[in-house]
């Protein structure tokens, strides 16, 4: 039964490094074919990667833009005054107990 068990942990792990290398082998093959696409720019690819997920989007009008970035100024603000309260308590937390003398 010991050779049994063996034998199963090696067909194991020896399938999961042919799954591992065949996806490998597709992720550098669609990795170069993206490159292709776009003439060899690294930047091009991840431009177009970003659009796709929708982290990136193309403004039409400024009225857009400017949307977009008043948006982002109110979550920029809303972390300062969430994130500075607790850093200035942490700068300002005393180290020692404060015993008073009556």
């Amino acid at each position: 039964m010991g050779t049994r068990k063996l034998n199963g942990r090696r067909v194991a792990w020896h399938a999961s490094i042919f799954c591992g290398t065949l996806i490998s082998i597709w992720s550098v093959a669609a990795f170069l074919s993206g490159l292709a696409q776009v003439n060899w720019q690294l930047s091009e690819l991840l431009r177009h990667y970003l659009v796709a997920v929708g982290l990136l989007q193309e403004y039409h009008t400024l009225s857009d833009f400017y949307t977009h970035i008043k948006g982002v100024e109110y979550i920029i603000a809303l972390l300062f005054l969430v994130v500075f309260p607790v850093f200035y308590m942490y700068l300002n937390r005393s180290r020692e107990k404060i015993i008073a003398e009556t």
